[in-house]
């Protein structure tokens, strides 16, 4: 009789990490295999749910998924289910069977939608297992050409002596509550002028509608290489690899400061901790191929991290967006 597919494939990943890791490396790899049961996790098709439309961060759940779903021989099927600023698709996993078989696509809003709305159908802390973080992606502090800054230091002088307005994709959003961290730490003032997603910002800001706007490093790159648009800094706490000549503004005189969207895998609370490891290990290996510089185009930092890592890192996120949602007075009413 013919072996599972499933079984064929963990047995050869069983063998090859045998003559990479010695014995030890084969217990650990044997231990996980037993816990998901006849080592045949997945044997099926893995759900990825996406909190927002095609076309933003399911291009990098897409490249890397494909890579993992090669590696176990089981594709990583994607769902797109936008609404309610992510909460839709949140809900969706949180109520889901914990079989490891479906799984979150999280972005930096999944953190700042658990500091803004106090009636979630879920809890963004307990109801979700980490799996692990893949990388981030920051944001620019953009202006306008025609604006009197060329660095983040004038930009903050210019806006103590006039206040400036900024664009922002809404209240609440990822964008909305990076420019009120900026504003909070430099100790100026500002007004959100809100558009419905990056692209009407970009145009607003070409067009000198709104003076500056954090943006998404890969939605504006192409006017700043044509001098559309000028760059005062970027807000990941270290430069980035996709611009590094661009200083950070945490380094510009606002230390501490740091912002943008980020990527990790999360599953419902309860997933077997085996199946949790084991994607956990297939995001770190998928991010030493080629998908790395895939997504490094993109503007992606990588940083793969182990579960608890992960956990942490939400923690700290909903924190600090929660202060800030408090020092600035936003509210979800």
């Amino acid at each position: 009789m013919a072996s599972h597919p499933g079984v064929k494939k963990l047995r050869d990943r069983l063998w090859g990490l045998f003559k990479r890791s010695g014995p030890a490396g084969f217990f650990v790899m044997a231990l996980t295999a037993n816990a998901l049961g006849q080592s045949t996790y997945p044997n099926r098709p893995i759900r990825v749910v996406i909190q927002f439309a095609p076309g933003g961060s399911d291009v990098v759940a897409r490249i890397l998924c494909q890579k993992m779903g090669e590696s176990l021989g089981q594709p990583f099927v994607i769902d797109n289910r936008p609404g309610a600023a992510g909460v839709v698709g949140a809900n969706i996993v949180a109520k889901a069977a914990p079989d490891g078989y479906t799984t979150l696509f999280a972005t930096a809003s999944f953190a700042v939608t658990a500091a803004f709305s106090k009636q979630l159908p879920y809890d963004s802390l307990r109801d979700f297992d980490s799996i692990g973080y893949i990388g981030s992606q920051p944001f620019l502090l953009l202006v306008h050409p025609a604006v009197q800054a060329n660095s983040v230091k004038e930009f903050i002088a210019l806006s103590k002596s006039k206040p400036l307005n900024y664009g922002s994709t809404g209240s609440g959003g990822i964008g909305h509550l990076t420019h009120e961290l900026f504003n909070h730490l430099a100790g100026i003032k500002a007004t959100q002028v809100p558009y419905k997603g990056t692209g009407p910002i970009v145009t607003a800001l070409i067009a000198g509608e709104v003076p500056v706007a954090m943006v998404n490093i890969s939605g504006a790159w192409g006017h700043v290489r044509g001098g559309r648009l000028k760059p005062l800094g970027v807000t990941s706490a270290k430069r980035t690899m996709f611009a590094p000549e661009l200083p950070t503004i945490a380094e510009s005189g606002l230390p501490g400061f740091e912002s943008g969207t980020w990527y990790g895998l999360s599953a419902p609370r309860g997933t077997a901790t085996a199946a949790i490891h084991l994607l956990n290990r297939e995001i770190a290996a998928a991010l030493k191929t080629d998908v790395h510089e895939k997504i490094a185009v993109l503007g992606v930092d990588v940083a793969p991290s182990t579960p608890r890592e992960f956990t942490d890192y939400m923690r700290s996120e909903v924190a600090k967006w929660s202060k800030i949602i408090k020092v600035a007075g936003i509210s979800d009413s």
